[in-house]
């Protein structure tokens, strides 16, 4: 596996995960807006509560299949380094925090309640994974 992501990446693992991880966290940015005219906490005259909803969901399905990726490019080319602790259980977390929210999405409706503690959750630990591996890259450069 490890060859594979090499060849895909074309020899930039780390560069194409930190881009990748950054568009992620754009989009989980945007996500955030979304959600708040959704709720409509935020009203802006070009954008109903339905329609950002619905981005807000579309988006999430596309953002999870890149944080799927982004996890999958980590785990097989880097592994669990010692050094990275908090990166490494910050990223678990999120992908379990996650897939909860997806179950409840999908077929706990009567959990739904807690959708936003679970977005914000996930943003949270999308922001503390993004820190401690595309943050520190970009801050080294």
């Amino acid at each position: 596996m490890e060859g594979l992501v090499e060849d895909l990446a074309r020899g930039n693992v780390t560069e194409v995960k930190v881009v990748l991880a950054s568009v992620v966290m754009a989009l989980a940015c945007y996500q955030l807006v979304l959600i708040a005219v959704g709720y409509g906490k935020v009203r802006p005259s070009f954008l109903q509560p339905g329609p950002a909803a619905g981005a807000h969901r579309a988006a999430g399905d596309a953002i999870t299949v890149l944080i799927v990726v982004v996890a999958l490019m980590c785990v097989s080319y880097f592994g669990f380094e010692d050094d990275k602790t908090l990166h490494v259980v910050a990223a678990m977390a999120l992908l379990a925090v996650l897939a909860l929210k997806i179950a409840v999405i999908r077929r706990w409706h009567g959990l739904s309640r807690l959708l936003p503690f679970l977005g914000i959750s996930v943003f949270g630990l999308l922001a503390v994974t993004w820190l401690t591996s595309a943050g520190d890259f970009l801050a080294d450069r």
